[in-house]
């Protein structure tokens, strides 16, 4: 990103790239903080998703398994893995895949945390109506004329 972008130029591109991959999520976040930390709210949007996740190097997708990947070996951070695990759904990752990123993530972060991710994931894909897991048609069925 160009240096010379105003940081009202950063918040707005990052709460339009928010915007893209989990609209419900760009405002709250910014509320949220407005009474503690107006400033950890703008820097979020600004620099988390103005500077970094709006890169083009990754697809957000791509960028959603790395953030999984990375909040599940945190541990401790089932608030912020709901929201990414939604937004992993909004940009194309299936149930499937992200269970099975999660269980990838037990061999090198532990099964305790990767079992908190995975409740986390089942939290969310029955609020989607996404459960039971492996059992959703690929495609739609093809209805006949």
């Amino acid at each position: 990103m160009s240096e010379s972008t105003t940081r009202e130029e950063r918040f707005a591109r990052g709460l339009e790239m928010l915007g893209s991959v989990n609209p419900e999520a760009g405002q709250l976040v910014v509320d949220s903080l407005a009474d503690i930390s107006p400033e950890m709210g703008h820097q979020v949007i600004a620099w988390g998703f103005g500077e970094i996740y709006s890169r083009p190097q990754l697809a957000p997708r791509d960028r959603q398994l790395v953030t999984l990947g990375m909040l599940t070996a945190l541990g401790g951070c089932e608030t912020q893995l709901d929201v990414h695990i939604n937004t992993a759904l909004n940009v194309g990752l299936t149930p499937e895949q992200i269970v099975e990123a999660l269980l990838q993530s037990a061999g090198y972060c532990g099964f305790p945390r990767a079992l908190n991710a995975t409740a986390v994931a089942k939290k969310v894909f029955g609020e989607r109506g996404l459960l039971p897991v492996g059992q959703q048609p690929a495609d739609p069925p093809a209805t006949s004329a």
